[in-house]
């Protein structure tokens, strides 16, 4: 009976570790699968008036990176050639730039964290190749990174970046961050389509990453005061316009950014963005 006992004993606890383990992986799974929003290590976000008298970060935005002159012949204002490119963030190097990123600028506008003396921050939109390919190697040669706001619905497509190409910006220290689903202006959304073009692209985003996506930018840099509380709501901490003012009732919601013209010279960029941004 002893022998029986002692048995059974074994039996009970084999049965109860392999309950355990297996709750164990699956707990395990789930928090890497399932990216868990936070409002970071800030106590309590400082109130409108603090925020707006931090001093602005420059903040540049890029869109197509190609040889317009070749492709098209023309300069388009959201178009800069690759040489033009390399030859900014090589500037910018020179200069004693150092880039941040989102989570950065959130800890610094709300809770007063430190950032480096001369920061910048580097933004791409649409989702494009070309930001892969040129601006994510330009980017490395000087130790930079970037803050790509990806529009979901040109996820896969030709010329526009793929998952891998997504997820491995991620892995390599960028931030990965929110445009929408298919760039429709906030300004004109009817009620369903907030969660179409503010959930929908953040959870397809987040799956991909695997990392919780909290930033966003306006298509068009257009926003109104309906998108606040809508923002908020969904979890995202900033929202980036373009190059109009801050809204002192939503610093947060209405970070500026500034869209560098393909016919800008590298020195007239440097110029544009100090005096943009009060430097």
């Amino acid at each position: 009976m002893k022998n029986q006992s002692v048995i059974f004993s074994l039996i009970a606890f084999l049965v109860a570790g392999s309950c355990t383990h297996s709750e164990l992986k699956e707990n395990v799974h789930n928090s890497v699968t399932t990216p868990e929003k936070s409002d970071s290590l800030i106590a309590k976000v400082a109130d409108n008036e603090t925020i707006m008298a931090r001093k602005e970060v420059p903040i540049l935005c890029y869109h197509n990176i190609h040889d317009f002159r070749r492709a098209s012949d023309r300069a388009g204002g959201y178009d800069v050639t690759p040489a033009a490119f390399a030859e900014q963030m090589q500037a910018l190097a020179d200069s004693g730039y150092q880039t941040i990123l989102p989570d950065q600028l959130y800890e610094y506008l709300a809770g007063g964290a430190k950032i480096p003396q001369k920061p910048v921050m580097v933004t791409f939109d649409d989702t494009h190749e070309e930001h892969f390919t040129i601006g994510n190697v330009e980017l490395k040669k000087h130790g930079f990174k970037g803050a790509y706001f990806v529009m979901t619905i040109s996820i896969n497509r030709p010329r526009y970046m793929n998952k891998e190409q997504i997820r491995q910006l991620s892995d390599e220290g960028n931030a990965v961050c929110c445009h929408t689903w298919d760039h429709h202006m906030v300004t004109k959304y009817i009620p369903s389509d907030w969660d179409t073009q503010l959930v929908k692209p953040q959870k397809q985003l987040e799956s991909i990453i695997g990392k919780p996506v909290q930033y966003f930018a306006y298509p068009f840099g257009l926003w109104n005061e309906a998108a606040i509380p809508e923002l908020k709501s969904r979890g995202y901490k900033l929202a980036f316009i373009l190059s109009s003012s801050r809204d002192s009732s939503a610093p947060l919601y209405t970070v500026r950014r500034m869209l560098v013209p393909g016919a800008w010279t590298t020195p007239g960029m440097l110029k544009a963005m100090k005096s943009t941004f009060h430097l």
